[in-house]
């Protein structure tokens, strides 16, 4: 699931997003290949790319062993701001963001952000590098449902049948898998909690920030602890960004692209694409995490969890029907209502 970004997919706005006026999934088909057409093809791809990348973070997170949780998401944190810084430079954008440093109520949201998505990578990053990817591919399979559920508890909105459903499958979900995990899946529910939290917050920002300021708001914001996490480390010896040889270094160092590429990606996609179509591509990420963990880290599953994910799969295709149907709806309601001007 992505990291660092705003939950934008349908799953985060529970009374169901659907595509804007004008979209791809909203325009009669023409003739030939038009420019819409080929925005959503160029939409689809940016999309595809950012979630395929956030589904094999995994196997970069194994690769910087043995680099622990703390040591790796420290150096994500300042490595991501001086990408940003050189983004930013290049493409001119200062005074965008030093407006949004100005504005109290999007720094105080952007600040809030950060350190939610700080909680999220630290226990993403610690159930990768301690065998537990599975569970972190739960979290993100969790996440949608738990947007859901802070639209009822924080906005106080009204769920349609399906929703309800969904929600009612995961909470049995979740005691399923208690019951097979021995405990509650605190890091799966961490996950799931701090990114709908995050996606909730960075939804108040709305438009008023892009992806690279919102990134770079954040990242600054943590920098300073990040820095002293990396000067703690190396004054303990833990530190193995020099200790590893120059391939370690450089691996590194690459966090930070790592971390702004597939954001870079998702906004080109999310500008081109309707909401619909994001929250269906959201599921490329966990999707991919979970067969990484099966396939290459060979972590165990159970007879009791693959219940445990199958009941909440249960749950994410109630969700996406409810999805489906309300799109559709809306479609048909904003076709008819042209035809009524018209």
């Amino acid at each position: 699931m992505p990291e660092g970004i705003p939950a934008t997919s349908v799953a985060t706005s529970p009374t169901g997003a659907s595509p804007a006026p004008g979209s791809a999934a909203d325009t009669p088909s023409a003739k030939g290949p038009g420019p819409m057409a080929k925005e959503t093809t160029a939409g689809m791809l940016f999309g595809i790319g950012a979630y395929v990348l956030w589904g094999l973070l995994p196997l970069y997170f194994f690769i910087l062993m043995p680099a622990g949780a703390v040591e790796i998401v420290a150096n994500r944190v300042v490595w991501s701001l001086l990408f940003c810084a050189l983004l930013i430079t290049v493409t001119r954008a200062w005074g965008v963001l030093g407006t949004a440093l100005k504005d109290r109520r999007v720094f105080g949201s952007l600040a809030l952000a950060a350190f939610l998505i700080a909680i999220n990578w630290l226990t993403y990053t610690y159930g990768v590098t301690t065998g537990q990817a599975v569970e972190t591919s739960l979290g993100y399979f969790i996440n949608p449902l738990v947007s859901v559920l802070l639209g009822v508890l924080v906005l106080k909105e009204r769920l349609r049948p399906l929703q309800w459903a969904a929600v009612g499958v995961g909470f049995v979900a979740v005691g399923v898998l208690t019951y097979s995990y021995g405990k509650l899946p605190w890091i799966a529910l961490t996950l799931a909690f701090s990114f709908g939290l995050y996606g909730f917050v960075k939804n108040r920002v709305g438009s008023r920030v892009d992806a690279i300021t919102s990134l770079s708001v954040e990242t600054m914001v943590l920098a300073p602890l990040a820095a002293v996490a990396m000067v703690v480390l190396a004054v303990n010896g833990s530190s193995t960004l020099a200790s590893e040889g120059p391939g370690h270094f450089w691996l590194l160092l690459a966090s930070g692209v790592i971390t702004a590429v597939p954001l870079l990606f998702f906004g080109a996609s999310a500008r081109r694409l309707p909401m619909t179509t994001i929250g269906l591509l959201q599921y490329f990420a966990p999707v991919l995490q979970f067969l990484v963990a099966l396939l290459v880290f060979r972590e165990a599953m159970t007879a009791e969890r693959w219940i445990g994910f199958g009941v909440v799969w249960l749950a994410l295709l109630l969700l996406t029907l409810d999805m489906l149907q309300t799109a559709r709806r809306n479609s048909v309601a904003r076709k008819a209502a042209r035809r009524q001007v018209a």
